[in-house]
């Protein structure tokens, strides 16, 4: 009997993972979860042939390993084929794009979780002071669709189609 490991659960069999997600699941299938962990780690997988948009992640470097297909990933410093066990660290601000091979590509991600902030003000807030904008009946732009529902990163492209932390496709 398979045990479905829970998205906490550490070690857990990505191999099985794969192997018991719908076949067409894409985008994160396990993630590390918890407020009290230091990690943030993902497996996420890849049609054949799609694309995670050029990005980078501005803060922290990235550990990618590829579990299962392969593909390439796109640096400056030019193209690398990814095929399984193939591990490749991304220094912060590194500018780069994965394209899923043929068998599509399964990767798993792991990063230091950034500080969550404190987010209880010490005093009250002020009233919002209303805008020449909003005085005219104007509303602010909404940024959903950039907004992954996955795990709740916002892309930092206005073009971004995939979520740069988990994989996931963001709302069109």
């Amino acid at each position: 009997m398979t045990m479905h490991p829970r998205p906490d659960e550490v070690p857990a069999d990505l191999d099985a993972v794969i192997a018991e997600a719908p076949a067409d699941a894409t985008g994160a299938l396990w993630r590390l979860t918890g407020d009290e962990r230091g990690l943030d780690a993902s497996l996420v997988r890849l049609r054949p042939g799609a694309a995670v948009a050029e990005h980078a992640e501005p803060l922290l470097d990235l550990l990618l390993v590829v579990v299962a297909g392969g593909g390439r990933l796109d640096t400056p410093d030019g193209p690398r084929t990814l095929r399984p066990h193939a591990a490749c660290r991304l220094p912060r601000g590194t500018r780069h794009s994965l394209t899923a091979g043929p068998e599509g590509l399964a990767y798993l991600t792991v990063r230091a979780r950034p500080p969550v902030p404190d987010t209880a003000p010490a005093t009250p807030a002020p009233a919002p002071v209303p805008s020449p904008a909003s005085a005219e009946g104007g509303e602010p732009a909404c940024f959903l669709n950039r907004v992954c529902p996955a795990c709740g990163r916002p892309a930092t492209e206005p073009v971004a189609a995939y979520c740069s932390r988990c994989g996931e496709e963001l709302p069109q």
